[in-house]
């Protein structure tokens, strides 16, 4: 039986090229060991993003983050601090969230103009927690509940990801000449 942990997650990735915000639940135990954002190696949003942003899978970690945030995307979480055991949304111990400052984040970043939410556990929890305590200007932003890229949400095969993934490429920096528009391996 595990334990449940209290968990911190990372620092928002977030700069003000930032057009498209997108928010995890919280990091998963390999993301944060690694104290990197979507770092287990089954989970699908690297490959979605070497796709719409053009970002090099091949790249260190930083190098990824970089092509990102110049393709105007920046990331963070919903939930700052909680505990839970083990990786999955579901065993995050209900009361023991503390949500990250999402208002005064949007305050700083003003062009920031899409919330992309990454699977419903995050979506619920942008909901419930931060769309109340928005400023209208921030409250008017677009928020999109998109399907998990975790390898827990198995049922969606890569290229039906990117169907639902492809909505935020009206606010992505148009990809290099020549980028592939298949997802990457």
């Amino acid at each position: 039986m595990m334990t449940e942990t209290l968990l911190t997650g990372l620092a928002a990735q977030v700069n003000a090229q930032s057009r498209v915000l997108v928010l995890g639940s919280m990091p998963g135990v390999v993301s944060l060991q690694n104290a990197q954002y979507y770092a287990h190696p089954r989970n699908r949003f690297w490959p979605l993003m070497a796709t719409l942003c053009d970002v090099d899978l091949t790249g260190g970690y930083a190098q990824r983050l970089q092509q990102l945030q110049h393709a105007g995307v920046g990331l963070w979480d919903v939930i700052g601090q909680c505990r839970r055991a083990g990786s999955l949304d579901a065993a995050i111990v209900r009361g023991s969230e503390v949500v990250n400052p999402l208002p005064q984040l949007l305050a700083a970043y003003p062009g920031i103009q899409v919330i992309a939410c990454n699977g419903a556990a995050a979506h619920t929890a942008f909901q419930r927690w931060v769309q109340p305590a928005l400023p209208p200007l921030a409250a008017a932003l677009p928020v999109l509940a998109l399907p998990s890229t975790s390898p827990a949400n198995a049922a969606w095969p890569l290229p039906r990801l990117l169907l639902h993934w492809s909505q935020l490429q009206q606010w992505l920096q148009p990809p290099k000449p020549g980028a592939s528009q298949q997802p990457r391996a």
